[in-house]
């Protein structure tokens, strides 16, 4: 159980990544460390309570994670490109 107070310690320190990172990149990076930071800690809780049906919401949660991860990469590259930073 101490493993999820140690995740949400990361978190937290992933939070001030986001807060003071100096690039775009660098937040961008924070919020994706949060995402599998939060995965983990699902996973986590889902086996130590024997509650197999929080790994659905695991799955589904990577996907989306995925899925904004990809397009937020693909926004960012673009707005890169045309100059933005």
């Amino acid at each position: 159980m101490y493993i999820l107070w140690i995740m949400l310690f990361f978190i937290a320190l992933c939070i001030v990544i986001i807060l003071r990172g100096p690039s775009l990149w660098d937040r961008f990076l924070g919020v994706n460390i949060i995402y599998t930071k939060i995965i983990i800690i699902i996973i986590i809780y889902a086996s130590s309570h024997e509650m197999a049906y929080l790994l659905d919401f695991a799955i589904v949660y990577v996907l989306l994670a995925f899925i904004s991860t990809f397009f937020t990469a693909r926004f960012l590259l673009r707005r890169a490109k045309e100059g933005g930073e």
